[in-house]
């Protein structure tokens, strides 16, 4: 709408590096709210193009909502054909939305998302600030979410808030002003919405927005990573009112952690795994020892976001490895699923994710790809596999070293490296300022000797740029001079995402770890007090890593030879199939001898589809976005007692045809 001053036209323009790539009028703006489309129809691309909007004289105009949106959606549902393909052909059989900590609301409870805020006209809908740093439309709300899931043949998992935000479930407070009778009434409302009849008031509404089938969703998650006395008793009173009117449903409870496990309230328990390709690896026995009288496991997020790059191979394979588990196990793991799916980089705000995507294209990372492949070669039932290989392997460490922090302040000095025979190798009183430093957040500065960083970030990181080092021993001193934690500090580090650090005074300054690397997950008891110089020392030798505070020793640990050969077999009965999934996650090739139980014949041929790629480090990008992708060959000398080679770092799905 326009105030009387302003007379129009409005030109609308999608404006690229080499000038107007389409361009369209809107007439007729006056004093009231009207809404307005123009058809863009453009000349070239250019994924860095923007939509500008021009007015032809001076005056006072409002824009309350302004949207570009293809003209052919995936179909015809309004979502960019490109990336819901992506989703489509990872052949998922669900989807959890809307995600995870966007649902608590960061840090106040306003800021959560409200499912009934997200229907209706677009235009409408009020959005919400989002926790990683924008603000959303609600442009994809519940009903488009549904629909999405009906289009790709996939169940529909809602998240709904149990009446707690981040700031308060943080702290283990009750939210204040909350009732939660309000949100119970929201979860009962949004079942109805998506399952009830045309005359109910919300499967009404449902139909007027062009859908008047019921969508039949059947899980619902009661929060997201919330947990201790007050989740459990919130979560039984959600469970007791979904129960009582739809007696059906399938109700997903947060990890229960803190209190009195109450297995007889539970179903599926929602579990949340974040770290390196060696916790991956380790962990892919995790359920095989699981009570089968528990509740069910919901694998809700999971991924490699150490030592990944951006996304790289490795990062996969460990993905790959820990899956082997889940399907192994997938009487107790009923579902599991990666995450985050989507990034713009321009608005990155976490790494890595599955599918990264601008303007105009888009390209999956490796572990989006062992998603299609665990995805697209499902079993029915999974046979016994017994799969033997000698060979272990250890992995060459090297790397660069650094410090950090974690909403900490902190000064370091005297940050000096020696190799195993006393030579120094480094030493920062030659550093006069940050040239020779790379940095990830933080305010960082060098000054009177002393490596500052002034600011809350988390992490805040400097790498030392161009050095890499093998078995040494880093020393230096640290203060902390304000904030909530102690110091980090990296070693056999590749860069500023691929990194291996010792956290001291971390998870709210009670513990020091250590965290990447392939390293045992041990933690000690220490906090770190403002003001005072700490002298640490961390020594590298092999396999070794030995870490001190003021000569006292802190963590002395050692990668043990680890098993690098993973797999899992089962049988597709439509298909007549045998699929095996086998994941090396060494840096050699793996001979291995396979023999299948309970398959009487095979055929004499098959197909491998293999990912791999020359280093292990190996990311796909806009420019390569399938130089780390599946390829398939064909497979000779099949049958149940078989031998195959295993290429280093790499997912392999063998499907071997039975004989009738």
């Amino acid at each position: 709408r326009c105030a009387d001053d302003f007379k129009g036209p409005l030109t609308v323009r999608i404006v690229g590096a080499n000038g107007v790539l389409a361009e369209g009028t809107v007439k007729g703006v006056g004093a009231d709210w009207k809404k307005f489309e123009v058809t863009l129809k453009g000349k070239n691309t250019d994924p860095n193009a923007k939509l500008v909007v021009t007015a032809a004289s001076a005056g006072t105009l409002w824009l309350d909502m302004v949207s570009l949106i293809p003209a052919e959606t995936f179909k015809n549902h309004g979502l960019r054909l490109d990336l819901a393909q992506m989703i489509a052909n990872m052949n998922p059989k669900f989807v959890r939305f809307p995600g995870g900590c966007v649902v608590e609301g960061d840090p106040v409870i306003e800021n959560a998302v409200r499912w009934k805020k997200s229907i209706g006209p677009v235009e409408e809908r009020v959005g919400h600030w989002d926790l990683w740093g924008y603000w959303s439309n609600e442009g994809l709300g519940y009903h488009e979410f549904l629909q999405f899931c009906e289009d790709i043949k996939a169940e529909p998992m809602y998240v709904i808030n149990c009446g707690m935000s981040h700031k308060e479930e943080r702290a283990q407070k009750e939210t204040p002003g909350i009732d939660v009778q309000e949100f119970i009434q929201d979860a009962l409302d949004a079942i109805e919405y998506a399952n009830g009849p045309v005359d109910s008031k919300w499967g009404a509404l449902r139909a007027k927005a062009g859908h008047p089938k019921p969508f039949k969703m059947k899980f619902m998650e009661i929060g997201n990573e919330n947990g201790g006395k007050i989740y459990h008793e919130r979560y039984a009173k959600f469970r007791e009112a979904i129960m009582a009117k739809y007696p059906d449903m399938r109700l997903i409870a947060c990890d229960w952690r803190g209190g009195t496990p109450q297995e007889e309230l539970l179903d599926i328990v929602d579990e949340h795994y974040y770290s390196d390709p060696g916790f991956f690896m380790r962990e892919t026995g995790k359920y095989d020892k699981y009570d089968r009288k528990r509740h069910k496991v919901y694998v809700g997020e999971y991924a490699v976001t150490k030592s990944c790059g951006k996304g790289n191979l490795i990062a996969g394979v460990g993905e790959a490895a820990f899956m082997t588990g889940m399907e192994r196990n997938s009487d107790i793991v009923e579902m599991a699923s990666y995450a985050p799916l989507f990034v713009n980089p321009a608005w990155e705000a976490w790494n890595p994710n599955a599918i990264v995507f601008d303007a105009s294209r888009t390209y999956g990372t490796p572990s989006y790809y062992v998603q299609t492949m665990f995805g697209n070669n499902k079993p029915d039932v999974i046979l016994p596999l017994e799969l033997v290989s000698a060979a272990t392997t250890q992995q060459t460490l090297s790397g660069g070293i650094g410090v950090g922090s974690w909403g900490t302040q902190t000064e370091y000095k005297d940050i000096q490296v020696t190799g195993p025979d006393g030579s120094t190798l480094f030493q920062s009183s030659e550093i006069k300022d940050m040239s020779a430093w790379k940095t990830d957040k933080g305010q960082w500065e060098v000054k009177d000797g002393l490596l500052k960083q002034a600011n809350a970030d988390t992490p805040a990181l400097a790498l030392l740029d161009g050095k890499s080092f093998g078995n040494c021993t880093l020393t230096l001193k640290a203060r902390k001079t304000g904030g909530s934690e102690g110091f980090l500090v990296l070693f056999q580090s590749t860069n500023l995402n691929d990194r291996t650090w010792w956290n001291i005074g971390g998870w709210e300054n009670k513990q020091s770890g250590l965290e990447g690397g392939d390293l045992p997950d041990e933690k000690k008891n220490i906090s770190i007090e403002t003001g005072r110089w700490y002298d640490l020392k961390v020594e590298m030798d092999g396999q070794r890593v030995k870490c001190s505070v003021d000569g006292k020793i802190i963590h002395d640990v050692s990668r043990s030879a680890s098993k690098s050969l993973f797999a899992v077999a089962g049988r597709k009965k439509d298909t007549n199939e045998v699929i095996v999934k086998v994941v090396n996650g060494g840096a050699i090739p793996q001979d291995a001898s396979l023999e299948l139980t309970g398959i009487k014949s095979l055929a004499s041929t098959g197909k491998a589809i293999v990912l791999t790629s020359e280093k292990s480090t190996d990311e796909n990008s806009f420019a390569e976005p399938t130089k780390v992708a599946p390829k398939e060959e064909k497979l000779e000398g099949v049958s149940a007692t078989m031998q195959h080679t295993f290429p280093p770092y790499s997912v392999t799905v063998l499907r071997l045809q039975e004989k009738k």
